[in-house]
């Protein structure tokens, strides 16, 4: 039998040959939806990262989200993640491509800092709530982006509600199975640009793969 990696040889893609293909084949087979040109740039890319058209019906885009968004990395807003994952995953060179002044100082995540962890175990806590509390002053007009900590969301949701907090974007993608749907359902009831994946589903690519996604359309639209 013979390899299938011969094919391949046989027959050469680059990686942005296979990107181009797999885009192509998202928008050749995606089910018919509603979302904009926009929302449709966000959308594709997030199905190309998990390859499941099934989560097209529960990603909402609320209070002008898009546009939102690609305003914020222009303006080389603060990037908050509730995971290092998130932090790590981001790429520098898309965010410089929008703004040259990103650098990795521009996105911040406490959650392993060390007085988190102390205080997170006096009070029998999740960390991901005293982490976006320190946080406060990069969420003022910065992006939020939250992928597995629903109690960061939640927490987040307080600050916009009490304390009149107004990040630039919410993008709101915990996931699991305790808080989870509700963090979501609370922050879509808010006057706040978001983007949202509805019920349990998340993750740390999906919200990647929406930030890259917003960075793609803020430098085709310059």
């Amino acid at each position: 039998m013979k390899s299938l990696i011969h094919h391949l040889m046989a027959n050469p893609m680059s990686g942005e040959d296979i990107e181009r293909a797999s885009f192509a084949a998202i928008d050749r087979e995606a089910p018919e939806h509603s979302f904009d040109a926009g929302q449709w740039g966000v959308a594709r890319r997030m199905v190309h990262t998990c390859a499941d058209f099934s989560i097209l019906k529960d990603l909402v885009f609320h209070a002008g989200a898009v546009e939102a968004g690609i305003q914020a990395l222009r303006n080389g807003a603060p990037i908050f993640t509730d995971a290092n994952m998130i932090r790590s995953g981001l790429s520098q060179a898309r965010l410089k491509a929008v703004n040259p002044g990103y650098s990795p100082a521009s996105l911040h995540c406490h959650v392993a800092d060390p007085d988190i962890a102390e205080e997170a175990k006096r009070t029998g806590l999740p960390r991901s709530l005293f982490a976006i509390r320190k946080a406060k002053a990069q969420l003022e007009g910065g992006i939020v982006a939250i992928g597995n900590a629903p109690v960061a969301l939640l927490e987040l949701n307080r600050m916009i509600v009490e304390e009149g907090l107004r990040p630039a974007l919410v993008v709101g993608m915990p996931v699991g199975f305790v808080h989870v749907v509700e963090s979501k359902d609370e922050l879509l009831g808010l006057d706040v640009p978001a983007i949202a994946l509805k019920g349990r589903r998340g993750g740390s690519p999906l919200v990647v793969a929406t930030i890259h996604a917003l960075a793609v359309l803020a430098k085709e639209r310059a």
